[in-house]
């Protein structure tokens, strides 16, 4: 299991609602607990290596990304808050174009309406649509094609009027 697939199960369990999750592997084990209604969920991470011996890691890989995410869309925010922020529903890889051979969904300074596809988001080996849920122009991209991206990163600046 790397860190991808821990981050993922780390925000599935925070949505879930679960207070504490236990997952046990063969050369791995993961128990995450939720603090009540708080956003951000207490992680611990406990990798057992048969050769070392002292076999707690701290959760030390997985809190840096928990506190990356919320730094990410403040900056957009306070720069351009007169647009509206398009931000990813999942965690996976963007992508622009349908296909390589094919053009991009959506370009800088298109009209774009509600339900518009503007990309795709690789998610464990599906590709889902993601629809505009605002009508208006394009004003930026903020994410590079076939880039990974994380749950409620930027990925669009839309003007409303």
């Amino acid at each position: 299991m790397d860190i991808k697939e821990i981050q993922s199960l780390i925000k599935f369990v925070a949505k879930s609602g679960a207070s504490e999750v236990k997952l046990e592997m063969d050369d791995l084990k993961i128990t995450i607990k939720t603090g009540g209604y708080s956003t951000s969920p207490e992680t611990t991470i406990v990798q057992q290596i048969p050769v070392a011996h002292a076999p707690v890691a701290p959760a030390a890989p997985a809190a840096p990304a928990a506190e990356q995410a919320p730094a990410t869309p403040a900056a957009p925010a306070s720069d351009d808050s007169k647009y509206i922020t398009i931000k990813s529903p999942i965690i996976g890889t963007f992508y622009r174009k349908p296909s390589p051979d094919k053009p991009s969904f959506v370009e800088v300074g298109q009209e774009i309406k509600k339900g518009d596809v503007l990309c795709v988001i690789e998610a464990m080996k599906l590709f889902n649509d993601i629809e505009s849920e605002v009508s208006g122009k394009i004003v930026k991209v903020l994410v590079d094609d076939s880039s990974p991206v994380e749950f409620d990163q930027p990925l669009f600046l839309v003007d409303p009027s």
